[in-house]
């Protein structure tokens, strides 16, 4: 394939473009986020609030109650099957491929690879792209860098020139189209990719320089229906404030233990929004991404356990930036919810196909890592609420909201879910070496709060602009991935 005469093709480019919108929507409407709600979710998403409504005008005591039962059960059965998986990833961890056995794999052996790196107004990050990508040990001759940029975007575009000059990087222009989004990007830039194995990087990524000849090896070593490997994520500057030091304990338990119990499992695996690697024919097979998914990473996960092949988790740490501001970080978080979702309501829109596929304990495990973690985080407030109501008077009318066995769940939730919640993250930090996280580990009640703001933000994008692509901004961080 030469990349050059189809970047010059107009033709080509159009195709190109029309596929990164519309190719999955055409292949599988009912499988595209394109369309936020189907005429049944709809109605459905009506018919229960009026229905709760109609109740509680009748008889809002008891209505409160029924409602507050079903989320009580929810949450235990949430709590329950976080430990379960968080024990499964601290037992069994991520798959390990050793320096020596990466390195053991000759260079003609190795299969092609190609990074897509979407960057949109990162001026400020872009220019650090070249040293992390040379700095991976791959042969040059077998590795493809393609830097997604879109064509209005000058700023980068300007900042990208030194980049564009290289000969491992090639600038990939992507031409003004809705949705503007990452996706859209990324299965423009794959038109263009030439590796049998390709993976995304963000501009400021710094992974292990070994991560893809660890891959390589991982790939060699499993069997056939692994299609994709997912690295670890986490932040170079963890210590600069207590919002970056809980965002890597959160992301030291996601990545550390709840993904590598998620594969113990052989459930779907959510993946994370860069270090994850693909077998290309997997993303030809499958539709690539989808454009209109916000988290189109974890949509992308859950298309992979549909079709009855399994994600791999490695031990092998790609460096970003946390977000050193609570504004930027609810941006974000914001946007991760309402994608969970989004992914969460094209999924079961097929609830037979789904539960026949992967059966029901991984439907209920998809379920509860996607919708009830947004969910859970949306009706935090209530919950917090009610709690602060019943400590401080005792009112008789919150009381008769928890009847006979649902106080003692809803006790549980409350007393050991929370204290299991911290134990989680003191032994995440623990177990990563990070003591310099411990005190914040213990205050973490706090971020359960920013995580609630964002995602009743999330919940209200998903009703009123779905497939917006609300922007995080990096380059920020006080402490930079050297001195780190």
């Amino acid at each position: 394939m030469n990349v050059d005469a189809l970047l010059a093709d107009p033709d080509y480019r159009a195709k190109a473009l029309h596929d990164a919108v519309d190719g999955l929507r055409e292949r599988d409407p009912a499988m595209s986020a394109s369309v936020a709600f189907t005429p049944v979710q709809k109605w459905i998403g009506i018919s229960i609030p009026v229905i709760v409504l109609a109740a509680a005008i009748v008889s809002p005591q008891i209505t409160a109650t029924v409602v507050v039962s079903v989320l009580t059960v929810v949450y235990v059965a949430a709590l329950v099957d976080r430990l379960v998986l968080f024990r499964r990833g601290l037992v069994s961890g991520a798959l390990t491929v050793s320096d020596e056995r990466a390195r053991a794999v000759g260079d003609d052996d190795l299969p092609s690879y190609t990074v897509l790196v979407p960057a949109y107004n990162e001026p400020e990050v872009v220019g650090d792209l070249i040293g992390n990508m040379r700095a991976l040990d791959y042969p040059v001759d077998k590795l493809q860098v393609l830097l997604l940029l879109e064509e209005d975007d000058q700023v980068t575009i300007d900042a990208a020139r030194a980049v564009a000059a290289d000969d491992l990087v090639t600038v990939v222009l992507v031409p003004p189209a809705e949705p503007r989004t990452k996706p859209k990007a990324c299965n423009y830039g794959l038109h263009f990719a030439t590796g049998d194995i390709v993976t995304i990087y963000d501009a400021e990524d710094k992974p292990d320089p070994l991560q893809l000849r660890r891959v390589a090896a991982a790939f060699a070593d499993l069997d056939d229906d692994v299609v994709c490997v997912q690295g670890k994520l986490s932040f170079h500057n963890g210590t600069d404030n207590v919002l970056t030091a809980w965002f890597t304990a959160d992301y030291g338990i996601w990545f550390g233990y709840l993904l590598p119990g998620v594969m113990a499992s052989r459930a779907p695996i959510p993946l994370g929004g860069t270090s994850n690697h693909f077998r290309r024919s997997l993303l030809d097979e499958i539709g690539a991404w989808d454009p209109y998914n916000v988290t189109e990473d974890a949509d992308l996960g859950v298309r992979i356990a549909a079709r009855g092949y399994r994600t791999a988790v490695i031990d092998s740490v790609t460096m970003e930036e946390a977000n050193v501001d609570a504004i930027n970080w609810v941006r974000q978080r914001s946007r991760w919810y309402k994608g969970y979702m989004q992914t969460w309501l094209v999924h079961t829109r097929r609830p037979v196909e789904l539960v026949r596929t992967m059966g029901p304990v991984s439907v209920f495990r998809f379920s509860m890592l996607l919708a009830g973690t947004a969910v859970i985080a949306c009706v935090n407030m209530l919950f917090w609420l009610i709690a602060a109501v019943w400590i401080a008077g005792q009112l008789p009318a919150i009381s008769a909201l928890f009847p006979g066995p649902v106080y003692f769940l809803a006790l549980t939730s409350l007393v050991f879910g929370n204290s299991s919640m911290i134990y989680m993250n003191v032994i995440a930090i623990r177990e990563d070496g990070r003591g310099d996280l411990f005190w914040p580990a213990l205050i973490v009640p706090l971020y359960w709060l920013m995580m609630s703001v964002a995602s009743l933000k999330g919940m209200w994008q998903l009703i009123r602009n779905p497939s917006y692509w609300e922007k995080t901004f990096h380059g920020i961080a006080k402490t930079d991935t050297e001195s780190a």
